[in-house]
């Protein structure tokens, strides 16, 4: 799950006042989407999706009896994986290691995406129509800059890096899943149909995702034909092990942020009078910013408007001319995620003047909110409930609000995002995503490559 430090948009718009007088001022509007040329590109008319769907399952011992004799190579190296945690963009160790694995599975790739460190693998298969599309599958690489405190003895060697959102379990699933159906290749003669695999760069803020949809990884152009729908999981610690579970619709949410300077006038502390305090402005901004939510927004409407920084001052007894403030804004419908946008700067403008100071924002739109394909969904459902048994498929019920960048594939063929529970079961509740003691379960990744491996062979 994203961090949000990337910024998709810089929303601007020159202030009534031309930032003369006491308002809000707005920098630049950009859209990097737009820059991508991910709307321009052409893509074939997507697999149909049958709602009747019913995948012919590989037989279910032959899977699994495959799926164990790799478990402990897998086991390994997401343990390697955990031990040598790299930075977005910065993936280098261990998109060797994609790409060595790979290349021992015998799995045609192409390396250097993304802004370099991302893969593409591609296993052929189908007859016919089968052969024009396929079926895409993904896993993200990328640590968080945070220092871990397990006393593992494959704790992170990297000083202040960590894999505390499971990408290691992620790229290991799919590297599995790889090794698997490349046997199955081997045995068989081919799969069902072509399957894509895309070990993505930078979801943490990095929006790797999108780099890889406009470097052509969905459209064919860069190894195998056109991408029909994706797939990708993401290990979940707060649903039992061997759980999954996904919803139609908003799955997470759209992940925003913004910049607030609160400019005032500086003074001695002790004769606020002379000055224009700005921290008592900023005080005021950050309590009148949560009226969005409890005013603004209808009650049924989902949105979280968070100030998560606040920095001001440099001695006791000077009051400053400025604060700076920056924040979160979750969203998950376009019409919210705007009224948001234009309430954060109205209301800072408002409070700002109201206190004598002016205020400059700059929000930058993040993530989209990632969004399930309805029959991408069913035809997950259908696979899952045939494979684990309907008691181990769950609904989740509400969408989460944290960011994905997993949504830029969902903006251009349909999309499943779906959770894998990591509990143990009679086992004490685990650490949370992004925390320093969170740690995926070796004991996930079985049930996460069953379900890779009979998505990618199901037929549409």
């Amino acid at each position: 799950m994203a961090s949000s430090r990337f910024h998709r948009d810089s929303v601007t718009a020159a202030s009534k006042n031309g930032g003369a007088q006491a308002g809000v001022q707005h920098r630049g509007e950009k859209s990097r989407v737009q820059g991508s040329g991910v709307g321009a590109r052409r893509f074939p008319e997507p697999l149909p999706l049958h709602s009747s769907y019913h995948a012919p399952m590989e037989e279910t011992d032959d899977l699994r009896d495959r799926i164990r004799e790799q478990l402990a190579d897998l086991i390994a190296i997401r343990r390697d994986l955990h031990a040598h945690p790299e930075l977005a963009y910065q993936e280098k160790r261990t998109s060797e290691v994609v790409q060595r694995e790979l290349a021992r599975a015998g799995i045609e790739f192409k390396a250097g995406l993304a802004g370099g460190t991302g893969v593409m693998a591609h296993l052929a298969g189908g007859d016919g129509s089968n052969k024009e599309y396929t079926i895409g599958l993904r896993a993200d690489m990328d640590a968080l800059p945070l220092q871990e405190e397990n006393a593992v003895e494959y704790r992170s060697q990297n000083d202040g890096v960590m894999h505390a959102c499971g990408h290691d379990g992620h790229t290991t699933i799919l590297l599995g899943a790889a090794r698997v159906l490349a046997s199955i290749t081997q045995s068989r003669g081919g799969l069902p149909r072509p399957v894509t695999l895309l070990f993505q760069p930078a979801e943490e803020g990095g929006a790797g995702a999108e780099k890889m949809v406009a470097d052509g990884c969905l459209d064919g152009s860069v190894l195998g034909p056109p991408i029909a729908r994706m797939f990708a999981l993401h290990g979940w610690p707060r649903e039992p092990l061997g759980v999954v579970g996904t919803r139609p619709g908003s799955m997470m949410a759209a992940a925003d942020t913004f910049d607030l300077v609160i400019r005032g006038a500086a003074c001695h502390a002790a004769w606020p009078h002379v000055g224009r305090d700005c921290v008592v402005a900023a005080a005021a901004v950050v309590t009148a910013l949560q009226t969005i939510s409890s005013r603004n927004v209808p009650p049924l409407e989902s949105i979280v408007v968070s100030v998560t920084r606040v920095q001001a001052g440099t001695a006791y007894n000077i009051l400053p001319s400025e604060a700076r403030l920056a924040g979160t804004v979750r969203t998950l419908e376009p019409q919210i995620r705007r009224l948001a946008e234009k309430r954060l700067g109205e209301i800072a403008k408002g409070v700002a003047e109201a206190h004598g100071c002016r205020a400059e924002l700059d929000f930058q739109r993040g993530y989209p909110p990632t969004v399930n394909h309805p029959e991408a969904v069913e035809i997950f459902r259908a696979v899952a409930t045939q494979a684990l048994g309907p008691d181990r498929v769950i609904e989740v019920e509400q969408p989460v609000m944290g960011g994905e960048d997993f949504a830029f594939y969902g903006q251009v063929v349909p999309s499943c995002f779906f959770i894998l529970g990591l509990v143990p079961k009679g086992g004490p509740a685990m650490a949370e995503l992004h925390q320093p003691t969170f740690d995926f379960n070796d004991d996930a990744i079985a049930t996460g490559v069953e379900m890779f491996c009979r998505l990618a062979m199901g037929d549409g």
